[in-house]
């Protein structure tokens, strides 16, 4: 099925400058700013010499706080953001507030000279003021989604989908949201092993597709029905090369048709083909990356069939061949 947004796309080349700047202000959204120095922040001697490097930069003087009662001190100014290879906005102080004109001509800089921007939930609105997602795809916390269409009219809001990837400006929508957009930064950058093993000590899920849904009706079903659905799962992803028709998979759950498309949905925030589909590639790209199984077994051990298949939905999910993702991401973590 269609992809409703640009997803992790190895055609967009990694970042040669590893610095990850972090925008700092006053008023600071600390859990943001967190998810930030968390994934490109931390020490992480495993992953090489070639990991990222991190700072941040203040844009207003002196002391800022942060929600909490938390104060920050910065690294540097706006002149950081000068330097950087990745700039990341965590949230804004109010989708109210003025973005400062030194932060503005700071991004743009930046932006126009190759630097990538990355938005965390009401990031967005400084990423819009600056102009960086003219004509482009964003997404927000479901709450800001009107206010963002209203007041910026030449942004397609997609109000529905946890992170859009625009090539050089990347949006996330609500706080946990931006966890998956900066994996995705890194399985980018890196590949999917890599992303793996952050995500695993942050003791998060490794991946979750862009286009899922800010949130569902109920995180988890009832027990009656999680009992049903959660098996089912565990069936599909074990055997995942089989045929699932909804009419099969229903049954097996013991619903209808109607309702058990409902009850997935609010359980997963996709639907069975979607699922299907992202742990089909999935497969594929841990067998791409820590295998040297030739492609059109690969296709067949993922549940594709063939490798014209595989080859097809990799072009439209990646935006890049098998061939391509393996000579990237292949055998070495390190090799992005």
């Amino acid at each position: 099925m269609p992809n409703r947004l640009a997803n992790p796309s190895p055609a967009n080349p990694p970042a040669s400058n590893r610095l990850v700047v972090a925008i700092a202000y006053d008023g600071l959204c600390t859990f943001e700013f967190g998810v930030a120095a968390e994934v490109f922040g931390l020490p992480r001697p495993e992953m090489g010499p070639d990991w990222y490097r991190f700072a941040v930069a203040g844009i207003d003087a002196g002391e800022m706080r942060a929600m909490g009662g938390v104060r920050v001190l910065a690294d540097g100014g706006p002149d950081l953001i000068g330097e950087a290879g990745t700039v990341i906005v965590p949230g804004w102080r109010g989708v109210d507030c003025p973005v400062p004109a030194l932060l503005i001509e700071a991004l743009r800089k930046a932006s126009a000279r190759g630097a990538r921007v990355l938005s965390i939930c009401s990031g967005v609105f400084v990423l819009a003021a600056a102009g960086l997602l003219k004509g482009k795809k964003a997404t927000t916390h479901w709450r800001y989604g009107e206010k963002l269409m209203e007041r910026y009219p030449d942004i397609t809001v997609v109000a529905d989908v946890l992170y859009i990837d625009e090539g050089n400006v990347l949006t996330s929508a609500g706080s946990a949201a931006g966890i998956d957009l900066c994996l995705h930064l890194v399985r980018r950058d890196f590949g999917t092993k890599a992303a793996n093993m952050v995500a695993r000590r942050l003791v998060v899920p490794p991946h979750r597709d862009g286009g899922q849904a800010q949130y569902v009706e109920r995180s988890v079903p009832e027990l009656h029905e999680r009992s049903r659905l959660g098996p089912l799962i565990d069936k599909m992803r074990a055997d995942i090369c089989a045929d699932y028709p909804v009419a099969i998979l229903a049954g097996l759950a013991g619903m209808s048709e109607r309702t058990f498309l409902r009850r997935f949905a609010a359980a997963t925030g996709v639907t069975p083909a979607r699922w299907l589909l992202s742990e089909r590639l999935s497969r594929a790209r841990t067998l791409l990356e820590d295998t040297d199984m030739p492609i059109d077994h690969i296709a067949e051990t993922a549940g594709f069939g063939a490798a014209a298949t595989l080859r097809h939905h990799f072009r439209r999910q990646f935006a890049t061949t098998p061939a391509a993702y393996r000579a990237r991401f292949g055998t070495n973590v390190n090799s992005g």
